[in-house]
């Protein structure tokens, strides 16, 4: 169980102890509230206190924090997970293509992502994505131990706290060659699951960046600025090049890939805790990694997994 401790300074002498725990320990409201009903869970000097309790400077504030545990439909399963990163708070794991981030009805026989971490966390524990990924889609995503970690990670995404960017193979010759797709996105009429750029769709900002490219394909650098469902690849389809073998938004082709050509390739963040800046890249997998020799005989990135 993850303990956060702080000590009160004197900016916050004589303030409700709500303060410190908002202000200084970062709890959201829906945290805070949960909390509040666990016994000693939130301590002042050693002894359980209420956020409303006066706090002097330097006293003690405790915070005991609760695992997540798992949905009664959870089945642990045993598929192996690749974790490139691990420690009290949060695990950043390298997804296979082709695998569901959560359990599917249509498909109650597959492995699954959060049933794999239900597995390798044990004791009923389950994890908080703090992004999720498409089936199709493979690379790196975050798993937090806890929802204070997801609290806080969710609310650095898409800002210089939380940064990613994935590599994609699109089908053309795109041009220009780098800029911004700024187009809303909203669920497409009579699916629920195809999106659409629509004018009353929800703000949706994405950079991109040609790294390689012949006549039929580019090799592409996209950096999502916000995260909407399917975002970078009805954005890329949008701009008239979709993604090599995007079977919803562009041709499904399976002599060229299984699936939508896109992987989570880098992952930069703070750890919110211990405020390491954390920064991780995960290899093309070998179906994308085929498609981008044909484009770019020498990619211009190593291809290895790393953290510095």
């Amino acid at each position: 169980m993850r303990t956060l401790t702080c000590v009160v300074s004197a900016d916050r002498d004589s303030q409700p102890l709500r303060n410190v725990l908002r202000g200084d320990l970062h709890l959201s409201c829906t945290l805070l509230k949960s909390l509040k009903w666990r016994e000693r869970a939130i301590l002042l000097n050693g002894s359980s206190a209420r956020v409303n309790a006066v706090v002097r400077a330097g006293d003690v504030v405790t915070v005991a924090l609760c695992e997540r545990r798992a949905a009664p439909e959870l089945s642990p399963c045993e598929l192996p997970l690749a974790v490139v990163y691990e420690d009290d708070d949060l695990l950043v794991i390298n997804k296979p293509a082709n695998v569901a981030m959560h359990p599917r009805r249509a498909e109650p026989d597959s492995p699954d992502i959060a049933s794999a971490l239900a597995a390798y966390l044990g004791n009923g524990s389950a994890a908080h994505f703090v992004s999720r990924l498409d089936k199709g889609t493979s690379g790196l995503f975050i798993a937090a131990k806890n929802g204070y970690i997801h609290d806080r990670l969710r609310v650095a995404l898409h800002t210089d706290g939380l940064s990613r960017e994935y590599r994609a193979v699109a089908v053309g010759r795109v041009t220009p060659e780098r800029g911004v797709i700024d187009l809303p996105i909203g669920r497409a009429d009579g699916s629920i699951v195809k999106r659409e750029v629509r004018a009353d769709g929800l703000p949706s900002r994405t950079r991109y960046e040609v790294l390689a490219q012949n006549d039929g394909f580019s090799y592409l650098r996209l950096a999502p600025q916000t995260g909407r469902t399917h975002q970078l690849r009805v954005h890329m389809a949008a701009l008239g090049y979709p993604l090599a073998g995007d079977w919803l938004y562009g041709t499904e082709d399976r002599t060229l890939i299984s699936r939508p050509a896109l992987h989570s390739y880098e992952l930069r963040f703070t750890q919110p805790v211990t405020g390491e800046l954390l920064h991780f890249t995960a290899h093309l997998p070998e179906d994308m990694a085929r498609l981008v020799e044909g484009i770019a005989p020498d990619p211009p990135e190593h291809n290895c997994i790393h953290s510095d």
